[in-house]
């Protein structure tokens, strides 16, 4: 049976370290995404997606394509105003500020955990 995701906040585990993050699994929610921010405290995962744009973003992000195990598919860097491929097999889409995945350690085959606030 499918998880069902939920609007919210959660706390995101990579490689032991754990980031904020934000969920947006309703239409409206991910439709609205990073636009019109200035940036962002740890991350936004966008459920069910497996593609984006940074049309009339303000800032340039690192994009993770994850599938449905929350394992990383691709994590790439996009400036604004970019169409993101679709990714086969990817279920989530996790955005944070551009440099910020490298940091965390994220990368193609790691497994991330996710635990709602």
């Amino acid at each position: 049976m499918a998880r069902r995701w939920q609007d919210g906040k959660g706390t995101l585990t990579v490689d032991g370290l754990d980031v904020p993050v934000e969920i947006a699994a309703s239409y409206r929610a991910r439709t609205r995404g990073l636009l019109g921010r200035d940036g962002i405290e740890g991350a936004l995962l966008l459920t069910p997606a497996g593609s984006i744009h940074t049309f009339r973003m303000r800032f340039a992000i690192d994009v993770a394509y994850l599938d449905r195990n929350l394992r990383v598919r691709a994590v790439r860097t996009m400036r604004p105003g970019r169409l993101g491929l679709p990714r086969p097999h990817s279920r989530h889409v996790l955005e944070a500020e551009a440099g910020q995945m490298a940091r965390w350690g994220l990368r193609p085959g790691v497994t991330v955990g996710l635990h709602r606030v």
